[in-house]
């Protein structure tokens, strides 16, 4: 039988900062369809929109992350892992929030935010960003150190809590690879330092909403693809419990958790060939041949893993009984 989840105590200031976020995204929504202005080829108002909303599922995910961990007091003068995570949490909040109100103001002032050393006020408002997501980073690594110390019961469901957490640090890590200048930028200087495409200028074609390049590598994409399995992963093992109701195959804690690490190990598989892609300066929307052929490759090592994983469960005589 699958053990039932922890009770959860909800990190209030990460909900309180998913809430102001979702606001936020009402009015960057409102803000795209009244204010024509752009900004380095993309509408003013789409990169509040999508950091309202990634950072207000990021608040959500770590509230709920840290809503597991166990509460009380751990010995004499020592905090438990639950008050040790909650501090991490709202130090991420504070600093989100910092990153929020930058972003938003150089929209309304209608400049980038990001990138932008262009006179001394815009470099340090730059810098005080990217001080403020590394110690937001740094904040979810005590809460992946005691996630990866604290029971989460179903063993499935525990892999991909901390899996997805870890990956996620992965991913915000990755964007440290925009932060670098460009070659067009070290021969001609234009006060941006950085850029999200590899292979051409920021600003060209992109995708709509997300704006991910359509014609060079993105380096979005990768930081994207690696903060979302926090997300992912935990309903992957989700949807595997509820189809463990339905298909016997699935129904044994171990078995989910076999099928889990291939999802992972998979997840990591796709991480690792998008960024391979982007720093190659090819598109996601024209892939190369030999992409294609890698990205096929993974999801047949992936299928037959899972076969192989699962083809114990095939034999009546090794089946675990459930309940």
């Amino acid at each position: 039988m699958t053990p039932a989840p922890p009770a959860i105590r909800w990190h209030r200031p990460l909900l309180w900062l998913a809430v102001a976020m979702a606001g936020l995204a009402v009015v960057a929504l409102l803000g795209l369809l009244i204010d024509p202005r752009t900004v380095t080829g993309a509408p003013l108002w789409a990169k509040p929109l999508k950091f309202a909303l990634s950072v207000g599922i990021y608040a959500v995910s770590l509230s709920w992350l840290i809503g597991l961990l166990p509460g009380g007091v751990a010995g004499h003068r020592r905090l438990s892992a639950h008050r040790v995570a909650w501090w991490a949490g709202t130090v991420a909040a504070v600093f989100l929030v910092v990153e929020m109100v930058i972003i938003v103001g150089a929209a309304a002032a209608g400049v980038t935010s990001h990138f932008n050393v262009s006179d001394g006020f815009h470099a340090a408002l730059w810098a005080i960003m990217a001080v403020s997501i590394v110690i937001v980073w740094l904040a979810a690594v005590p809460i992946a150190i005691v996630l990866l110390r604290t029971a989460l019961g179903d063993p499935a469901r525990a892999l991909a809590i901390r899996s997805g957490l870890l990956i996620a640090l992965l991913g915000m890590g990755l964007a440290f690879l925009m932060t670098g200048p460009t070659a067009a930028q070290l021969d001609d200087y234009q006060g941006i330092v950085g850029a999200h495409t590899v292979g051409v200028a920021d600003g060209g074609p992109g995708l709509p909403v997300l704006g991910w390049s359509t014609v060079a590598g993105d380096l979005r994409i990768p930081h994207f693809v690696g903060m979302h399995a926090l997300q992912v992963l935990p309903l992957a093992a989700l949807l595997l419990e509820v189809l463990g109701r339905r298909i016997t195959l699935l129904a044994h804690p171990l078995a989910r958790r076999g099928v889990l690490r291939v999802l992972v190990g998979l997840y990591l598989g796709v991480l690792a060939l998008v960024t391979g892609q982007a720093l190659a300066g090819e598109s996601i929307v024209r892939p190369s041949a030999l992409v294609v052929s890698l990205g096929a490759a993974l999801v047949v090592a992936a299928a037959l893993a899972i076969a192989v994983t699962l083809r114990p469960n095939l034999q009546p005589s090794r089946r675990t009984p459930v309940g």
